[in-house]
């Protein structure tokens, strides 16, 4: 059995409490990182940011339609002005006749285009409003975002900064007990989870149970430096006489 003087052994407990308060703070930051509200507002971002896409490329769609009607309107308002000129230098009644057929079809063409064009321009006005509700909804969804990560970095941050605090106490702790002792305590926290825990009034802290008849006797029979454990936990427990 190992070995150990008793009031090295009762140091463990100021050792565990700091590993109990570590072991909460990994708890804490692992509970930020998975913060139900991330996986919602990540779906939501990706939404809004899908949305504002499909809105900006339904208005270059639009805007590109109406670069083309605009072009053919210009092409055959050209053309007509081309046939308008020949024929008012005039010329032989029958081409005078097929220019005048042809700069009627022309004009309906243009007029049908024009029309065309009007409702591009009204559909895009349309989608220019959608575009702009959805670029909002974007940059709203983008501000909670930024301001719920700002928010967990910031006790992300307080997280690690006192855990580097107890991190340092601990160093200091554990350097105070004999290192031998720290070796077992070091080796049952690995194994148990809990290192040392107080056995107070029968009662194993480590485990919360009370301790068999057998099992409490044969503990209160061992040596002052003996290193006893926990028949539950199997956590070091720490004796001490005002506790039995």
């Amino acid at each position: 059995m190992p070995k150990a003087p008793a009031a090295e052994q009762l140091k463990l407990l100021d050792l565990q409490a700091l590993d109990a308060k570590l072991h909460s703070l990994d708890l804490r930051r692992q509970a930020l990182n998975a913060d139900p509200r991330l996986a919602p507002t990540a779906e939501e971002l990706a939404a809004a940011s899908r949305a504002a896409r499909e809105a900006d490329l339904a208005v270059e769609a639009a805007q590109a339609e109406l670069v083309t009607v605009e072009q053919n309107v210009e092409q055959v308002s050209t053309r007509i002005e081309k046939d308008e000129a020949r024929l008012y230098a005039g010329g032989l009644s029958k081409d005078l006749q097929a220019l005048q057929h042809d700069i009627e079809g022309l004009s309906a063409r243009r007029s049908a285009l024009e029309d065309a064009e009007l409702e591009v321009l009204e559909r895009l006005d349309g989608l220019r409003a959608q575009q702009a509700a959805a670029a909002a909804e974007l940059a709203r969804v983008q501000a909670a975002s930024a301001a719920l990560r700002s928010e967990l970095d910031a006790q992300l941050a307080a997280v690690a900064e006192e855990r580097s605090h107890v991190a340092a106490e601990r160093s200091e702790v554990a350097g105070r007990i004999e290192p031998g002792l720290v070796e077992v305590y070091e080796k049952t926290l690995a194994k148990r989870g809990v290192g040392a825990a107080r056995l107070f009034h029968g009662t194993s802290e480590g485990s919360g149970m009370s301790l068999s008849p057998g099992d409490l006797a044969a503990i209160r029979g061992a040596a002052e430096d003996d290193i006893v454990f926990c028949p539950d936990s199997g956590c070091i427990l720490v004796r001490s006489p005002e506790w039995s």
